[in-house]
């Protein structure tokens, strides 16, 4: 797929599909549609299904290529999880998209008892995962990857962009037992091409080596982390990027490699600071003894603001501005 060009027009956030992208940027449309598609292409054991979502979930896309393979469940979450559990035990791969507060708030049961804990190859999209909605607490899963964390044989995926979406799906359809993906959906950023980059379930990666900060950073945060790196060139401040794509199981021994030594560490998530990926990293660095002081950027532990994503971007901290301001504050 070509990544194609955002018009250069004033960012905005009509509705529940706003873009995160900044004007201008290189995007990928739906990319997460286009590789399901292509994967089942394939692998005809793979089915879509969806909670009344398709269009917002970029779901359509797979259910126009194969709309005998497409299962449209209704506005019933826990409907969606229960049958994508009955496909799974026959063999088939189910692709279950909604948005994630629904997953997560509505239907945890189902997917804790009916596909986790037979470890069942289910995989559940989330869509407006964090703050990528402006419409306010009831859409904005703020905490996900907190409620999700601790059941047991779920593996948790945060891409940064389109590549890592299109190179995450086919991974996790090959890969056993269920996970959970915080999709991003739409026009969606193309950043990590040029970095040297390859998803790998499981792993993360140091997209840039820097002698006086390392950011820790998942999701849409790892976009901000490299350009609020470029801002702070300018303060000269060398800052290193460790972007962790996969939140369960994490990959403790890339990020702990990083943060040895007297460096600022930072984690930038589109998350709560309760229970995400600063709470994984500072868990990690406490097991391994580590006596090092992790500084979190992320979503405060509140119910968010309703309004236009640019104002609560800058609002919460996680806009480049307020990431380069607080690094600095830091480093004195």
């Amino acid at each position: 797929m070509t990544p194609t060009t955002t018009a250069k027009a004033k960012l905005k956030t009509s509705a529940m599909i706003a873009s995160f992208a900044d004007p201008g940027q290189k995007t990928a449309s739906a990319p997460f549609g286009h590789a399901l598609a292509r994967a089942a292409e394939s692998d005809q054991r793979i089915v879509g299904l969806t909670a009344d979502l398709g269009k917002y979930t970029d779901m359509h896309i797979f259910a126009q290529a194969f709309p005998e393979r497409f299962f449209q469940m209704g506005m019933a979450e826990q409907l969606l999880l229960g049958a994508a559990a009955g496909m799974a035990e026959t063999g088939l791969i189910p692709f279950a998209s909604t948005y994630s507060v629904f997953a997560a708030r509505r239907a945890y049961d189902f997917l804790c008892l009916d596909i986790a804990e037979p470890n069942l190859n289910v995989n559940i999209v989330g869509g407006l995962p964090g703050l990528t909605t402006g419409y306010g607490p009831s859409h904005q899963a703020t905490e996900d990857m907190a409620i999700f964390r601790g059941m047991p044989n779920l593996t948790i995926v945060d891409p940064c962009d389109s590549v890592d979406i299109e190179q995450a799906v086919p991974q996790l359809a090959a890969s056993e037992g269920p996970s959970y993906l915080r999709l991003l959906r739409g026009n969606v950023p193309t950043v990590l091409d040029e970095y040297d980059y390859t998803f790998e379930l499981g792993k993360a990666k140091v997209l840039r080596r820097g002698r006086d900060v390392v950011l820790v950073s998942s999701g849409l945060m790892t976009m901000r982390a490299l350009q609020a790196a470029k801002a702070l060139e300018a303060h000269k401040v060398d800052v290193a990027v460790v972007h962790t794509p996969t939140i369960k199981p994490f990959d403790s021994a890339t990020v702990l490699a990083e943060l040895a030594g007297d460096r600022l560490a930072v984690t930038l998530e589109n998350h709560s600071v309760v229970g995400g990926l600063f709470e994984t990293v500072a868990s990690a660095v406490v097991t391994a003894g580590l006596g090092k002081r992790v500084v979190p950027i992320g979503l405060p532990d509140a119910f968010l603001d309703a309004g236009a994503l640019p104002t609560l971007h800058e609002r919460y901290g996680l806009s480049v501005p307020r990431i380069v301001a607080k690094v600095l504050a830091e480093l004195g």
